[in-house]
């Protein structure tokens, strides 16, 4: 509303003002006008209207050649006919503020306009803004609110009166036309140098907001903030800047404020664009298998990738239908499947699904769901194979204990195992079993998943893990990963482990094929393995080495393709992701209907404002808001999330407050759990048993 209101004072204020010269220019082609000042004259339709237009005449003329007609000379002109630049300058220092081709033949004086109004209550179909990693659009919708009669006769129209001239006449210096203040990004009118002002002032209050420590009691807030002095602010601010550059992303810590353009930049992967959203809307919605893309999707959760076209590419080939046309930018169309596909494909699918899971505790929170959630619905979309593994063996390495009390004494006594180790191996085994449960509550298609313990497949990969361990170095594996010579063997090992199942050739039987006509050669399947991007590294050490451990005729050279998301931040701030070993930082899967309702109300950090007169002013700041940001992982209707962050936002509608939309997001929450807890209640140790059987899944 801010940038608005400054947009239509400083619009006004120009129209209102008698120092305001328009000056209309004629020629008689476009190419004489063009000739004079270039390209600065179009604006983007002009400039893509003319391209469109020599690229037709150029392929008529090419055509007319082949055909051995008469050749039309290419033109530029748009027809021929005669132009008019405008041009609109201050009187008294001759700043230019435009320069443009027009498209009528006519200006109309400013001063007869009256006052422009932005239109901006409905944002879907007035003025909006919208805005992705790359660039920023601005849409404008005004009216013309007329002068009134006494305005017209104070001399408002004489002094801005149109001039009209031949254009051939007139002197510029086409060079300080190029270079000017028009096309730069300096901030030419009192208006946009206010708004600055204000969106620092912001930036300095957002970042107060942030490292402020959330109490249990908002009265309690309120009489804190009244009490807090301007050297306190000062202090917060600075914290918060240093918070902002001590981002730390590796394989095993995630600290700090986390910025993914910067993460995408370090770690060389790619922004999943809109149309590779389109691409993969293409190859899924439209061929019936789901109703529309996963809100992950929608709202930008998952937004990096690693050589996702080519498995789109792959995937068009088996439904055999052609990539979108790449028209532009577009969104990604919204819109639900109506029919199911007239022919399936009668191949087994060339992807297969790779994820997994380190069990380190019996309860999985809300955080450890995020990647399962989406894989489930990636394999419905693709109706592809998946397959899951386990790293108990990876746990242990690095969290397991030794203790010589607990080893066996030979006796059996207390029915323990005579001849049993002292270490605690078999806890991490028996994790994996309670883990299990949780992940086959998802909602997977039990026939097309394998699940699986490295304890007990490990013998299937192990030519694959023996052929990673000879291509990489122990320097590589410690440069990415940070290992010295106090690491355990297990450790520096371990990389190659968690590799393997990113080639199907780990999977001879699961992925080879039932004896029936359901055949595939697992060699050669391509895999996408969805994660969050701190399991990147992994990977990229795997995509380094991968032509080594297949064919030549692998379609993508045997690299995973992998599909990253943003962290699931803690309940304490919008910072790093949740841990399973602060109980208060997350909502775990077996928490009842009472936790979630406490830890939400008491321990979720709040964008608000500390007083409500603050908050009706200022609304929240979303970004830091851990309610809202979790609804925007679990809410699934878009509508209702924008109105819940236009309502907070600005502090005013039904969920203006922070209590309104922290409760909002317990009902979520105890809906989501609920589900979950009645599905794992139906997994049994035998059903777990069935999915880690080895067999056939294809």
């Amino acid at each position: 509303e801010q940038f608005w209101v400054g947009l239509e004072d400083a619009a006004n204020r120009l129209i209102q003002s008698k120092e305001m010269t328009m000056k209309r220019m004629e020629y008689s082609s476009e190419e004489e006008a063009l000739s004079k000042f270039g390209e600065v004259i179009f604006d983007a339709g002009q400039l893509a209207s003319r391209d469109k237009r020599i690229k037709k005449e150029l392929k008529a003329a090419k055509e007319a050649k082949e055909k051995g007609e008469a050749i039309v000379p290419a033109t530029t002109s748009g027809g021929g006919g005669a132009v008019s630049v405008g041009q609109l300058s201050s009187s008294s220092d001759s700043q230019l503020f435009s320069l443009s081709l027009l498209h009528g033949d006519n200006l109309v004086p400013l001063s007869s306009l009256g006052r422009i109004q932005i239109l901006r209550e409905n944002p879907k179909n007035e003025s909006n803004i919208v805005c992705n990693k790359k660039k920023c659009e601005v849409t404008i919708k005004f009216c013309v609110v007329p002068s009134s009669s006494s305005s017209s006769s104070d001399g408002g129209d004489a002094a801005a009166a149109v001039v009209v001239e031949n254009g051939n006449n007139t002197e510029l210096d086409v060079t300080s036309i190029e270079g000017s203040k028009a096309m730069s990004k300096e901030i030419r009118l009192e208006e946009g140098t206010n708004y600055e002002l204000w969106t620092q002032q912001m930036r300095v209050e957002a970042m107060s907001t942030l490292s402020a420590t959330t109490t249990t009691a908002q009265e309690e807030e309120k009489e804190t903030a009244a009490a807090a002095t301007s050297a306190e602010a000062t202090v917060d601010t600075t914290q918060a800047a240093a918070a902002a550059d001590d981002m730390v992303v590796t394989a095993f810590e995630v600290t700090g404020s986390i910025d993914y353009n910067k993460l995408i930049e370090q770690f060389g992967s790619k922004e999943l664009t809109p149309y590779l959203l389109r691409r993969l809307e293409n190859v899924t919605v439209k061929q019936g298998t789901v109703d529309r893309l996963h809100r992950f999707l929608r709202r930008e959760i998952f937004f990096s990738h690693r050589d996702i076209e080519k498995i789109c590419e792959l995937l068009e080939g088996w439904y055999g239908v052609s990539p979108p046309p790449m028209d532009g930018d577009h969104d990604v169309e919204m819109t639900t499947a109506s029919t199911t596909p007239a022919n399936k494909p009668s191949t087994p699918c060339p992807i297969y699904l790779y994820t997994g899971r380190g069990p380190s505790s019996a309860a999985m929170h809300l955080g450890h769901l995020v990647p399962f959630l989406f894989t489930a619905w990636l394999q419905k979309a693709f109706q592809c194979p998946l397959v899951i593994q386990m790293t108990d063996d990876e746990k242990f390495i690095f969290k397991g204990e030794y203790t010589s009390e607990n080893s066996g004494d030979g006796t059996g006594a207390n029915g323990l195992d005579p001849n049993r180790t002292g270490d605690n191996l078999d806890y991490f085994a028996n994790l994996t079993t309670e883990n299990a449960k949780d992940i086959i509550a998802c909602d997977f298609i039990p026939d097309k998943t394998f699940l699986f313990s490295d304890l007990d497949y490990v013998g299937r990969m192990y030519p694959n893990i023996v052929r990673i361990w000879k291509a990489v170095t122990v320097n590589q594996v410690n440069g990415v990963f940070g290992f010295d010579s106090s690491a355990n063997i297990g450790k520096t090992a371990f990389p190659a482990i968690q590799a393997a199942p990113s080639f199907g050739s780990s999977f001879p039987n699961v992925l080879g094929g039932n004896g029936g006509g359901d055949v595939a050669n697992p060699a050669t399947l391509a895999c996408l393995i969805p994660c969050a991007i701190d399991q990147d590294p992994y990977f990229r050490l795997t995509r380094d080495i991968a032509h080594k451990l297949v064919p030549s005729h692998h379609p993508l050279q045997g690299k995973p393709s992998l599909i990253h998301s943003k962290f699931f931040p803690p309940l304490q701030g919008a910072q790093g992701k949740m841990s399973s070993s602060d109980a208060n930082s997350a909502i775990f899967l077996t928490d009842t209907p009472e936790d979630i309702e406490r830890k939400i109300k008491q321990h979720a950090f709040s964008g608000g404002q500390d007083t409500k007169k603050k908050q009706e002013e200022l609304g929240a700041n979303l970004d830091v808001d851990v309610s809202y940001q979790w609804l925007r992982f679990f809410l699934e209707d878009d509508d209702e999330l924008i109105r819940i962050g236009k309502e907070y936002g600005s502090g005013s509608g039904e969920h203006w407050s922070t209590g309104k939309v922290k409760a909002k997001l317990v009902a979520v929450l105890k809906d989501l759990v609920e589900e979950h807890q009645e599905r794992r209640n139906a997994v049994t140790d035998e059903v777990v048993k069935q999915w880690m059987t080895e067999r056939c899944i294809l």
